[in-house]
């Protein structure tokens, strides 16, 4: 891959000398999202504000100037990671040139910690304030990283309450933000809304599945959770099910999976498939009550569409969900559901050996049952994640009524406490430390 080897700008600086700009790297979709609002934050408070490094389309439209496509970090497993090694450390030799050359006034990494822990020791070293946002979860592997945050990390920003406390302990300046999911997404889910939005019947029982966004997820979710569908129609003849899909590449995926085990009542949806403006409208006038913007409608608070998951859980009665970020997107739209996953064995190996770990610290692996400290929601997991124990719990997710209840009760009181104002508060800590100049 070649890398743009021109000069340098300099750019403006403040009376006192430093610099106006704040560099940033996001690698993933996810981060491309919290930045753009940061962004917004920062925008807010310091007119004229340039922000540099690499980012996404959302992070675009809030004039970033990206030196690198966003999507060339992206990496999925190790595999890819080990196929991406030349064009990986091109780039980030590239970013690391340009921020020395002509360095931020302070510099925010936002997730990707492989790639950006290592950019902000440098820029750390050279007088670079670092500001890391979305701490690595070192609260189920890896402990040990919290070293390297200590060296390469002038102040942390969290997503959840418990990772302030970790970081406090540890001596390591931190602000806890909230989630900005819980800003977009209601507090008070519109069920009939969203059925109407997919097409779905009012009085239907509906499981929405997500079995993953990427290829390896599909290959080994997708046949047992079709499987434990299968075994749930056998039940419930009339029960549909709704399948979002990020693209067209998994649904092909999934579908040559449907295709080796069939099932009634089973709808694919993409975007495309919404009702036109119904997730922007439907979220425009309902709010969350703390100053956030439109919910269910802008995942970004920018007018993009949100996700089409979205549309399928709140519409849904259950939800039967790999383990990730979508755990808890389902809570924060107060379903009940299952949690599945399931690692190859050669991969489990690796993970043992670089953690150094047979397992996570914690008892729990899904999100929402990390943030309850509580298996508030069953996870079936690795030999568990069989299809009949699969079925069996997603029934009781489908059918009982009392679990529903005291499952939306606990995701509600979740809900609110992950609600902060994140842009302002992220914003807000960037300059202050930007301010500083320590680091």
């Amino acid at each position: 891959m070649s890398v743009d080897k021109t000069p340098v700008a300099t750019p403006a600086v403040h009376g006192d000398g430093r610099s106006n700009h704040i560099g940033m790297v996001a690698g993933e979709p996810s981060g491309d999202m919290l930045a753009a609002r940061i962004m917004q934050g920062l925008q807010q408070r310091t007119p004229g504000v340039i922000c540099q490094g690499i980012g996404g389309p959302r992070m675009q439209a809030q004039g970033f100037e990206s030196w690198h496509p966003m999507h060339a970090l992206t990496v999925f497993g190790y595999v890819d990671a080990l196929k991406r090694i030349p064009s990986l450390l091109s780039i980030y030799g590239d970013t690391k040139r340009r921020l020395l050359a002509a360095p931020p006034s302070v510099f925010v990494g936002i997730d990707a910690p492989d790639f950006n822990l290592k950019l902000e020791l440098q820029l750390r070293q050279a007088g670079v304030p670092t500001v890391h946002f979305v701490g690595p979860s070192i609260w189920a592997w890896r402990y040990e990283r919290i070293h390297k945050i200590r060296e390469a990390v002038s102040h942390m920003l969290v997503l959840f309450p418990f990772e302030e406390e970790i970081y406090q302990k540890e001596g390591i300046p931190v602000t806890y933000v909230g989630h900005p999911l819980a800003g977009t997404i209601p507090m008070h889910p519109d069920r009939a809304a969203a059925r109407a939005r997919l097409g779905l019947e009012q009085g239907a029982r509906v499981l929405a599945m997500l079995p993953g966004s990427r290829s390896s997820e599909i290959k080994v979710l997708a046949p047992r959770f079709l499987q434990a569908l299968q075994k749930l129609q056998q039940r419930d003849p009339a029960l549909q099910c709704v399948v979002p899909m990020v693209n067209a590449q998994r649904r092909a995926e999934f579908d040559e999976f449907l295709r080796q085990y069939p099932v009634a009542n089973l709808r694919i949806v993409t975007a495309d498939d919404v009702a036109p403006g119904g997730l922007a409208a439907a979220g425009s006038e309902r709010r969350n009550g703390a100053g956030n913007g439109p919910v269910n409608g802008a995942a970004d608070g920018q007018g993009a569409p949100a996700p089409v998951a979205w549309s399928v859980m709140e519409a849904a009665d259950a939800v039967l969900v790999a383990s990730g970020t979508a755990t808890l997107e389902a809570a924060l739209f107060k379903r009940p559901m299952v949690i599945s996953y399931y690692l190859p064995t050669w991969m489990r190996r690796i993970m043992s050996w670089k953690s150094k770990q047979q397992r996570p610290y914690l008892p729990w692996v899904g999100l929402p049952n990390v943030l309850l400290r509580d298996f508030a929601v069953p996870e079936l997991l690795q030999d568990d994640a069989t299809p009949e124990k699969l079925a069996e719990a997603t029934w009781t997710a489908l059918t009982d009524d009392a679990n529903a209840a005291r499952v939306e009760a606990r995701f509600t009181a979740m809900h609110q406490e992950l609600l902060r104002d994140t842009p302002a508060l992220a914003a807000q800590a960037i300059i202050e430390v930007s301010s500083r100049g320590s680091v």
